[in-house]
């Protein structure tokens, strides 16, 4: 096996294929970033030693770390959605009134269900909790 730059050429490949190989592992991030960055080994090489696609390469240098998982775009509320102003509108007439006689998420629910809610009690508490 080859030696560059003083360590195995084989440390920096992944094992395993489909789903095994997510590069989250933080020193094998760092050790690529460090034959690039540091030692001046070129992106080709690294890439044909390591078997990286170069668009994976070029994420592994822009980040200092593996970056986590995120979302496109945010999570649509089909069901709650329509109702997210009627809740809004409890809330705000709560306010003004003592705090033993505010509604509760449940009573929320209960009333939105009365108007044709056809969601869950969850999705209602998460909404009534972020709302407030």
């Amino acid at each position: 096996m080859q030696t560059v730059g003083g360590e195995v050429a084989e440390s920096l490949t992944r094992s395993g294929s489909g789903g095994e190989g997510v590069y989250t592992d933080m020193r094998w991030w760092e050790q690529i970033r460090q034959r690039v960055l540091r030692e001046g080994v070129s992106q080709r090489e690294v890439l044909r030693e390591t078997g990286l696609h170069w668009l994976t390469l070029k994420k592994v240098l822009e980040h200092p770390e593996p970056p986590g998982f995120r979302r496109r775009a945010p999570r649509g509320e089909p069901r709650i959605g329509p109702y997210v102003g009627r809740i809004e509108a409890i809330l705000d007439a709560d306010r003004a009134m003592p705090k033993k006689q505010r509604h509760t998420a449940q009573r929320i629910f209960e009333r939105l269900r009365e108007e044709g809610y056809p969601g869950g009690y969850t999705q209602v508490r998460l909404k009534v909790r972020e709302l407030k």
